[in-house]
């Protein structure tokens, strides 16, 4: 049985999500299809690396991802296969898989060429999907397109690290349902170059001195129900490994998230300034 997962930013009101999966199990009637989302923000490259980079790697080696956001066919957007980490993926290369491979190598990438018979505006149903079904049934990568040996970088997935002013410059990269603001910023990248030091996070007119392990972790020992800890802000690594700025219990229709009641928008710049004085213990809480 193959495993194809799908993402894309065609919603679920209209009939894109159905008719792919109709013609999937046309082609490959055995097919396991998995949604990972269909709520990307329209034609978000950012955001769908993010969701990608979190989401495969919870599947069985040899799942196929079909990835359609900002698919259409062009010069400067072409369609490529690759095999990377045991996954193989169908997407446009317009730099949505910068960041997986900025950390794992991809083993093979090839350029997709069935196009010469197949003219389409929706490539995702009419071009993605008969080369997932191939890649599914066992098929080589080589027989679909030319293997190259590059893809499509995007600059703003990766933060900076600025050695001279002991500093990491990065951005909101995800909106998350709950509101919170999720960072490019790795936990790994600030241990590297934080070494254990003092820090402040500084995100347009907000501070943080202090990064916890879990939300709830602002209201433990407080004597206090958490509820008493609504609404406050805290910074925090996620599950994903990447600084979070988020409210405590957020909620849209009540408390209100960090979009909301900070202020913290998609690409808004996050700045952590470290501090020489060494410090004898890692800042964060553990």
């Amino acid at each position: 049985m193959s495993i194809i997962t799908l993402t894309t930013d065609f919603g679920t009101k209209d009939h894109f999500v159905g008719a792919v999966k109709g013609a999937i199990y046309t082609e490959l009637p055995e097919a396991k299809i998995v949604d990972i989302t269909h709520e990307i923000s329209p034609f978000n490259i950012t955001e769908t690396a993010y969701i990608i980079k979190n989401s495969y790697k919870s599947f069985p080696k040899g799942t196929v991802h079909i990835v359609g956001v900002d698919s259409e066919l062009s010069e400067e957007n072409k369609h490529i296969a690759l095999e990377l980490d045991g996954h193989f993926f169908v997407c446009p290369d317009n730099g949505l898989i910068s960041m997986i491979a900025a950390e794992i190598k991809p083993a093979k990438i090839v350029e997709i060429n069935i196009h010469d018979r197949i003219e389409s505006s929706f490539p995702v149903l009419d071009v993605f999907v008969q080369v997932a079904c191939f890649i599914g049934r066992g098929g080589n990568l080589t027989v679909i397109g030319k293997e190259i040996t590059d893809y499509k970088k995007i600059t703003e997935i990766q933060p900076k690290v600025n050695q001279t002013e002991n500093q990491i410059v990065g951005g909101v990269i995800y909106i998350d349902n709950y509101g919170n603001a999720i960072s490019n910023i790795s936990e790994k990248m600030f241990a590297d170059v934080g070494k254990g030091r003092d820090f402040k996070i500084i995100s347009k007119k907000h501070e943080f001195t202090k990064i916890f392990s879990k939300y709830n972790e602002i209201a433990s020992n407080s004597g206090y129900s958490n509820q008493q800890f609504e609404g406050q802000k805290l910074a925090l690594f996620n599950s994903a490994s990447y600084l979070e700025i988020a409210i405590y219990r957020s909620n849209s229709d009540t408390v209100g998230g960090a979009n909301s009641l900070l202020g913290l928008e998609y690409r808004d710049i996050i700045v952590i300034n470290f501090i020489d004085t060494p410090k004898s213990e890692y800042t964060t809480l553990n």
